[in-house]
């Protein structure tokens, strides 16, 4: 393929938080360009943030509707390729669809949807069209992270017996929702984020890092939902007992009231012959510890000689992989894959290598299955989409 991908974005004007993330990742590796948007429910806010991103008038638009009608009616050499969807999540699900009936790829941010019926519909969508859906769970995107998931494939732990991950935030220990806080006001309203708020908002993060590594699936889980925060609407703080597919059990916490903490998500994961950790404020090491040698740190670039970690690293040793660069990842590897089947050719596993639908899938089963336990005052074991 002698072009790059052109990208479509809904949402993600200068009013927003994650879209300048996705810019910044999706360009990363000059694989892809912006080439129209509609950048806000406001068409003046649309207008003004595509003006900023060089875009002529003509590609900024006012609704996404019109986005997707024009876009389709364009020539094939000048039409947008995907589009990248970064809303809120009650406005996931129509540009989406919308999308893949005109015959367009898709990156949208987690959770995929606001419900899981929607995202059922959008992989029966999926599998009538061919079409690519990527879903933005940035932290499997790291090369370390990747490296782990290879070893534990590998058996290097032996069987897993035991998964601990948390992710610990302290943004939301005010209810700043009410002090003009944009993210804070959709985040924690059920009409926009869906019926979890915290659990949707990060414990799906922690989730799905929690199977991308180990590659199991859970099968149970037992949880607390908490809402600390007087008169907030949604939940605010969790807890869930895992078990996996193998027989392994886990904890996973969530919470957005540890004040002082930032974004502070950590995986440790325990097999037979040894267990590993991974904490993002560290991303470049993974700690390995065993049962008959001392510990190990391997890091990114010097000491990690996987093929996963290798084709996910762009810095020489010493030098950080971080968010914006594991972010770029998923956007690189979806790009690799879509322009491989443009010119026929099979994508590598490890451009495969990118959360999508079924994730996606997972995702909302979790958020369904954590919400329905998480409010059961008796502790009840579930099963996973129960």
């Amino acid at each position: 393929m002698k072009r790059k991908l052109r990208m479509g974005m809904v949402g993600g004007g200068t009013d927003a938080f994650i879209g300048a993330v996705h810019r910044l990742a999706a360009l990363m590796d000059n694989q892809i360009e912006l080439v129209c948007g509609c950048f806000s429910v406001d068409p003046a806010i649309s207008r003004s943030s595509g003006r900023l991103y060089y875009l002529p008038d003509h590609r900024v638009y006012e609704s996404y509707q019109e986005m997707l009608e024009k876009e389709a009616n364009l020539p094939e050499g000048e039409r947008m390729d995907f589009v990248t969807i970064v809303t809120p999540n009650f406005l996931h699900f129509d540009p989406a669809m919308k999308a893949l009936e005109r015959g367009f790829h898709v990156v949208i941010d987690k959770p995929i949807t606001y419900t899981l019926d929607e995202a059922l519909k959008l992989k029966k969508k999926l599998d009538e069209t061919g079409l690519i859906l990527a879903l933005t769970h940035t932290y499997s995107g790291y090369p370390a992270v990747k490296h782990a998931r290879k070893m534990v494939a590998d058996g290097e732990f032996g069987k897993i017996r035991k998964v601990f991950v948390e992710y610990p935030q302290g943004w939301l220990s005010a209810k700043v929702e009410d002090q003009g806080n944009i993210q804070a006001a959709w985040r924690t309203d059920p009409k926009r984020s869906g019926k979890a708020g915290c659990m949707g908002d990060i414990g799906t993060h922690a989730h799905h890092l929690a199977e991308y590594i180990t590659g199991l699936k859970v099968t149970e889980l037992c949880a607390e939902l908490n809402t600390y925060v007087p008169n907030r609407l949604l939940d605010d703080d969790g807890a869930a007992l895992l078990r996996f597919e193998n027989g392994a059990s886990g904890v996973l916490m969530a919470t957005q009231v540890a004040a002082g903490e930032e974004n502070a998500i950590r995986i440790r994961v325990y097999g037979e012959k040894g267990g590993m950790e991974w904490f993002q404020h560290e991303p470049n090491s993974l700690i390995l510890k065993w049962i008959d040698k001392p510990i190990q740190i391997l890091r990114v670039g010097t000491s990690m000689g996987s093929t996963a970690a290798g084709h996910n690293t762009r810095t020489p040793g010493g030098h950080p992989e971080g968010y914006l660069e594991a972010f770029a990842n998923i956007y690189r590897n979806f790009a690799m894959t879509i322009m491989a089947k443009i010119d026929g050719i099979e994508p590598t596993t490890e451009m495969l290598d990118f959360p999508g639908i079924n994730d996606g899938i997972r995702g909302m089963q979790f958020i369904d299955t954590v919400v329905k336990a998480g409010y059961d005052n008796n502790l009840k074991w579930l099963k996973f989409g129960e």
